[in-house]
């Protein structure tokens, strides 16, 4: 387990933030043909809103971004990002973890989507997401509130 902590964005976590987007997504997106380096990118930055966003950090600096954004009946999470060096350490359990109690407290549904074959799934079914519907390159899942 490493020690993480996690702050509200500013707009200036944008690069960085969608430069670890890139990376995390790349193997992902060049297995379903669709990777392209520049989209990657600026699809973070087009959504990326620092009023729903946090940043993750390990020993002060940026490891990943988590965003919560309210739409309809729903949360969105999106953009949950950790840098490859840290996945696998408890990091995004305990951030996810801390998201959907405060979701739970609000009677609030979870929903995302996941990359078709993404090993993120696997983490989103342990946190009590199932499959809504799926498309050639999307999974859409959702969360129940507890």
């Amino acid at each position: 387990m490493v020690d993480w902590d996690i702050r509200q964005a500013s707009a200036a976590d944008a690069a960085e933030a969608a430069e670890l987007r890139a990376l995390v997504l790349r193997d992902d997106l060049e297995r379903l043909g669709r990777y392209d380096e520049q989209r990657v990118r600026q699809r973070l930055r087009d959504g990326f809103d620092p009023a729903h966003t946090w940043v993750i950090e390990v020993d002060g600096a940026f490891a990943g971004c988590v965003a919560l954004r309210r739409a309809g009946d729903a949360h969105w999470l999106e953009h949950f990002c950790l840098a490859p060096r840290l996945q696998g350490r408890g990091i995004g359990s305990g951030v996810l973890r801390g998201l959907l109690e405060q979701c739970d407290r609000d009677g609030v549904l979870v929903r995302l989507n996941v990359l078709r074959g993404s090993s993120a799934r696997r983490l989103y079914e342990r946190h009590g997401f199932t499959l809504e519907t799926e498309g050639p390159v999307d999974v859409f899942m959702v969360r129940e509130p507890a």
